[in-house]
């Protein structure tokens, strides 16, 4: 099976921390350049330190904030002038919680820039490189709520569903050119995130996030949480060469937790 990524270059957002973090630790691994792209540059230049060099990759970041999508574009595209990148994992932060009901209309908007919007100039920058090498590999990080609607997470599980059907529209678009377009579906797993989803889950538990962590893991077959590393171990395939044949799919990497097939 081949895993090589020796000669590619990925661009991970969210690179910094978490899963973003993970990922770009596994594909510089197996031997691609990585650009880092997120919104702390002290935590991308301490990220930067702790990627793998064994092919002689020299790796680098982006400092790029999402709530900016114009000088998002900006910085992408000059990053893009004179290099080809063959993978790009979109990886952002999710929307804060809460009842779909009661979340204002600039929430929605605000989370639709942050992940589509983003999303959207992020692969209008580096498609064209993609075609002309003839390899491409685009793994949009989102949340099992595509699948089933996560209680609590109102804005959340509006735009998580609108990126997996732009990702599937853009897969039917650019499979033709050696490009493939796949969703990663984190189930709950040990990031920051999770501890901010843990926070507003405790209210339904008298307040206590001991009770409502083990709650939530009482619902996953495999009774614990995952390590961003397993997550990014999923992500990791698809972006190699023995993936090219998976275009257009939504995979859960959750314990087993979503109940629908």
């Amino acid at each position: 099976m081949n895993l090589n990524l020796k000669n590619k270059k990925a661009m991970i957002c969210g690179g910094s921390a978490g899963i973003g973090e993970a990922a770009a630790q596994e594909l510089a691994s197996l031997g691609a350049t990585i650009t880092l792209v997120a919104r702390n540059e002290e935590k991308l230049q301490a990220t930067l330190k702790t990627l793998a060099t064994q092919d002689g990759q020299q790796h680098e970041y982006i400092v790029a904030d999402f709530t900016n999508p114009q000088l998002l574009k900006e910085k992408v595209t000059a990053a893009t002038q004179n290099k080809n990148f063959h993978i790009l994992l979109n990886n952002t932060g999710g929307p804060k919680g809460g009842p779909i009901f009661s979340a204002d209309t600039s929430e929605f908007i605000k989370a639709f820039s942050m992940h589509l919007e983003c999303n959207q100039i992020l692969v209008q920058a580096v498609v064209p490189g993609m075609k002309t090498d003839n390899y491409g590999r685009i793994i949009n990080v989102i949340s099992t709520s595509v699948k089933q609607p996560i209680d609590g997470l109102g804005v959340s599980n509006t735009i998580r569903g609108a990126v997996a059907s732009w990702s599937k529209t853009m897969a039917n678009e650019l499979g033709q050119f050696g490009i493939t377009v796949n969703n990663v579906l984190p189930g709950f797993t040990a990031t920051d995130r999770l501890a901010s989803i843990l926070s507003n889950a405790a209210k339904r538990f008298d307040g206590s996030e001991e009770k409502a962590e083990a709650f939530m893991k009482s619902v996953v077959p495999a009774r614990r949480f995952a390590q961003p590393e397993e997550v990014a171990n999923a992500i990791a395939f698809l972006a190699s060469p023995a993936a090219g044949y998976i275009n257009g799919i939504n995979l859960p990497v959750d314990g087993g937790r979503t109940k629908s097939l």
